[in-house]
């Protein structure tokens, strides 16, 4: 029976600045607020998980080496930072046009993490910036908090909206 709570997290632009197909280290920008909030949702006893597309890869702009590396200096500065770094990757390496479920606006990735993680989805979360996060989140029965980014309207089928991560901690209970 599933019993461990998560936060889903999307990565681009809720832990690290969005430089359009972000997979190069040099690039690698944390947000203001990610280490400490990272390590307060971990205190608070949720199971981090980052769901996140990754198009250029389906697109043959980039690899799933590079994305490894890439999130393997995520975690680095996270905990640089002094942060929990998250406890499992997800990631969908299609092109939109594959047609995959794991691709959010699906819940694909959401449902396998829960699946084999032990998650109670209805006591879990997802963050993210844009309404395919929070389409994926509600399709997998999670509760959706929006970071709402410059030009991105506030999804009304999330249950909050904030700024940053670290402004959406105080409704992730």
């Amino acid at each position: 029976m599933a019993s461990r709570r998560a936060i889903f997290l999307d990565r681009d632009g809720v832990l690290n600045a969005d430089a359009g197909y972000t997979y190069q280290v040099a690039d690698l920008r944390l947000l203001p607020g990610v280490a400490e909030a990272l390590a307060a949702l971990k205190a608070r006893g949720f199971l981090l998980v980052v769901a996140t597309n990754q198009s250029g890869i389906g697109r043959g702009l980039y690899t799933l080496g590079d994305a490894g590396r890439f999130h393997a200096a995520l975690d680095a500065e996270i905990r640089r930072q002094g942060g929990a770094a998250p406890d499992a990757y997800y990631l969908c390496p299609h092109a939109p046009e594959a047609g995959c479920p794991c691709r959010k606006p699906l819940p694909g990735m959401l449902l396998d993490a829960a699946k084999e993680l032990g998650i109670d989805r209805a006591a879990s979360y997802m963050v993210g910036d844009r309404a395919s996060d929070v389409a994926a989140a509600v399709a997998a029965g999670v509760r959706a908090v929006q970071v709402v980014a410059a030009g991105e309207p506030a999804d009304p089928r999330a249950v909050a909206h904030a700024g940053s991560l670290r402004e959406a901690l105080a409704v992730l209970v």
